[in-house]
């Protein structure tokens, strides 16, 4: 294989959603794989939906996700400039090329007159194309003379650039994905190419920057798979080598039925976008998987799963991990249904994966966020470690552990009421007494302690027990007991002891 060049061209026309981040991913992966490069290229060419801070979002998200790039718009690169209103006249030149060569033709029909056109066949239950067929009798190019043409150029006319397609051919090319893929340009369209604001469409300006960019191969979703019969035909009219082309299948909704949609996530309550996104127009915040507290990589590992297949059991994958096992030959053409219970589950392995040590920059300010003083990182570090096989996110772990860091200062009535027996005030404050004079403050001296003293007076060792914790943190929940009671210290122990003594008497 020649060197693999890839690229992830997105437009700024809003957030990116996470089928683009999947498509970077997927692009990324193949590069790495085979030792290529990755370019991120800005398809800016639709002013009428730029949407102002779109690009900075989408380049901030992909550096979350940990996609890098070796050559773009913010790295140096020999290929530049990596945005297309940076290259717009080279453009123009390629478009006149395709009207020399008879593979363009100048359209000069209003939209009016195309609109018309629309609604008559739609009263006819038929739909109006720009074809082979119909061009025969439109205001184009192909119908006036060179001077009539010339002169309504020089009048300053509005027109567009159309491709002409090829009339009963069969356009045949072969997808990395989908093996052989044969349509006929009868039933294609006479895409615009150029429009008439001097701007150039999607179709001209990624097939020019993919070839003088030598991308080797376009990995991109399969909403484009109508559109790739042009595009290859393009490449012919230029005379230029085709890239290998490979359409990746859409995320599906949770339900499997139709593509996964920024508004199903507002109803079923998770994230579409890899970052949250608020919408400069309508000020309308949309969550993201950053700010919800996923993990990069687990959200990464979630992604490349949804649609490729490594052929193994295994579904935790490091980075480096999916380069190695990535193959295009391994990626299904079905749709991917998404499951955001199954992307929970990914981010609960990765917490459980995690050092308590790095979890610690991140529960810090939840804790200032409660009023709790930071004293003592290696407690901290112990506690997270305690509860961390509970919490799927962060944000759990105070759920889960904020009793270390607080005195109660109510207890659960269900099980006061299960815990709480005539005799149980008796037994709590003799094993306070015996804790306290305990010669050290550790979880297993106390675990004895207390142990000896169930089976000296032959107590139910849940009953006491619960009774305890119940004591301790106010509720029936929480890790090994003499644990929390160690960390706490014996002065804060204490303390609960008689205020649990107090309370829950009354």
């Amino acid at each position: 294989m020649s060197e693999v060049r890839v690229r992830f061209a997105p437009s700024p026309t809003g957030p990116l959603h996470i089928g683009g981040v999947r498509t970077a991913l997927y692009n990324y992966l193949f590069a790495k794989k085979h030792q290529g490069k990755m370019i991120l290229r800005i398809e800016d060419t639709d002013q009428a939906r730029f949407v102002e801070g779109a690009e900075e979002y989408i380049k901030e998200s992909l550096e979350w996700c940990g996609i890098n790039f070796d050559e773009g718009v913010d790295n140096k690169g020999e290929f530049g400039p990596y945005k297309q209103s940076d290259r717009k006249e080279l453009y123009i030149k390629y478009a006149q090329d395709l009207i020399e060569s008879r593979w363009a033709y100048y359209a000069f029909d209003s939209s009016e007159k195309l609109n018309k056109l629309r609604e008559e066949a739609e009263k006819q239950k038929q739909v109006f194309t720009y074809n082979a067929e119909t061009r025969k009798s439109l205001n184009n190019s192909l119908c006036l003379s060179n001077e009539e043409t010339q002169a309504k150029i020089e009048a300053g006319d509005a027109y567009v650039i159309r491709f002409k397609m090829p009339e009963d051919k069969e356009v045949i090319f072969t997808d990395a994905i989908r093996g052989e893929v044969k349509v006929n340009a009868s039933r294609l369209d006479d895409k615009i190419l150029f429009k008439s604001d001097g701007m150039p469409t999607y179709h001209l300006a990624n097939i020019v920057d993919d070839h003088f960019m030598e991308i080797s191969h376009v990995i991109r979703g399969e909403e484009w798979l109508p559109s790739a019969p042009l595009h290859v035909l393009l490449y012919r009219a230029f005379k230029w080598k085709e890239p290998v082309f490979a359409h990746l299948p859409i995320i599906l909704k949770p339900v499997g039925k139709g593509k996964l949609s920024k508004r199903d996530g507002d109803k079923m309550g998770f994230p579409v976008f890899p970052m949250s996104w608020k919408d400069p127009k309508s000020n309308e915040v949309f969550a993201g998987y950053k700010e919800s507290g996923y993990f990069p990589d687990a959200f990464i590992n979630m992604l490349a799963l949804l649609g490729w297949n490594p052929g193994t059991e295994q579904e935790i994958f490091s980075m480096d991990e999916l380069i190695a096992a990535f193959d295009l030959d391994r990626v299904g053409r079905s749709g991917a249904k998404f499951d955001p219970d199954k992307t929970k589950w990914f981010n609960q392995q990765y917490m459980q994966q995690k050092r308590a040590e790095d979890l610690l920059t991140d529960f810090n300010p939840i804790l200032i966020k409660n009023g709790i003083a930071l004293h003592n990182d290696q407690t901290t570090i112990e506690i997270i470690d305690l509860v961390k096989e509970r919490c799927v996110f962060v944000s759990d772990i105070w759920e889960q552990s904020h009793f270390f860091f607080q005195t109660p200062d109510s207890y659960n009535p269900k099980v006061v009421k299960k815990r709480w027996k005539e005799n149980t005030p008796k037994y709590i404050a003799d094993i306070k007494m015996l804790l306290e004079q305990s010669p050290k403050w550790e979880a297993v001296v106390m675990h004895d302690i207390v142990g000896d003293y169930i089976q000296q007076n032959e107590l139910g060792f849940g009953a006491i027990m619960n009774a305890l914790r119940l004591v301790i943190v106010g509720d029936g929940k929480g890790p090994d007991l003499f644990k929390i009671i160690e960390l706490i210290g014996k002065e804060e122990a204490m303390k609960r002891f008689d205020l649990g003594l107090k309370s829950i008497q009354k």
